[in-house]
């Protein structure tokens, strides 16, 4: 919190909708606090964890914010989320796609890689987010400023990440951001934010040794944090108004070696 209020870029305009997938996660909580604090109404989706996301819910600065229980790879539910927005709050102005999941499998153990696994992680990373942006695209639509913001992760293009099929999932992500980006243009913006090792839940998971590397390989010598994901989706909303279609690195210059 002591982090955001360094920041002095212009708030949000007044009444602002944001839909933040996943939102009750490390970035996504980060993302939804930073957006209140500029004066957002935010809507926040949870998979399995509803006392986190109404807690987080309470934390938020102002009101007329809400939870929704969405299971991205549902796309009936994605349906049902849509209609609950266009019910309470009329248009939606801002949606970021930041659901996701992975598990960790070495890149050289292909067995362990099961197709089960592959299914799950391009049907909630991809495919979601695809399916949350065509449930939504009719609510962006009667924005004045629409703006997509997908999720994605230098594991795109360094090929590093928890495993293969992460990687590729983003990869995929950050190709349907350029496409729709086309697509969209000039009513719904679209970019993605590339993520490096973000400093959360995950990563207090993985082999000391391995993120050790993966820091010594980072030029500004720190892993990003939450908030630092949450400032870039924060630019993209008020400052950099004239970007579309690009994937916007948050890495500490990560694939510069």
């Amino acid at each position: 919190m002591e982090n955001n209020k360094r920041h002095t870029s212009p708030p949000l305009g007044d009444g602002e909708i944001a839909l933040v997938t996943g939102g009750a996660g490390g970035i996504g909580s980060a993302i939804c606090k930073r957006l209140a604090e500029a004066g957002a109404s935010v809507i926040i989706t949870y998979y399995s964890n509803e006392e986190k996301a109404k807690k987080l819910q309470e934390e938020l600065a102002g009101n007329n914010h809400s939870v929704f229980h969405t299971p991205v790879n549902d796309s009936e539910r994605v349906k049902q989320l849509s209609l609950f927005i266009e019910e309470k709050y009329g248009r939606l102005d801002l949606l970021v796609n930041n659901a996701g999941i992975t598990t960790p499998v070495a890149h050289d153990d292909l067995e362990s890689l099961t197709d089960e696994w592959i299914d799950k992680i391009f049907t909630t990373n991809f495919r979601g987010a695809f399916a949350t942006i065509r449930a939504c695209k009719k609510l962006l639509l009667k924005s004045n400023d629409a703006l997509v913001i997908n999720i994605s992760s230098v594991a795109a293009v360094s090929g590093i990440g928890s495993n293969v099929a992460y990687c590729a999932s983003k990869a995929a992500m950050d190709s349907m951001t350029r496409s729709l980006a086309r697509a969209l243009a000039p009513k719904i913006r679209v970019v993605s934010v590339s993520p490096g090792w973000v400093m959360g839940e995950y990563a207090k998971t993985v082999d000391p040794d391995f993120l050790q590397k993966q820091l010594d390989a980072t030029p500004l010598s720190r892993f990003a944090t939450p908030e630092d994901v949450a400032a870039a989706v924060y630019a993209l909303t008020t400052s950099l108004k004239f970007t579309t279609g690009s994937i916007i690195p948050v890495d500490g210059g990560r694939l510069l070696k």
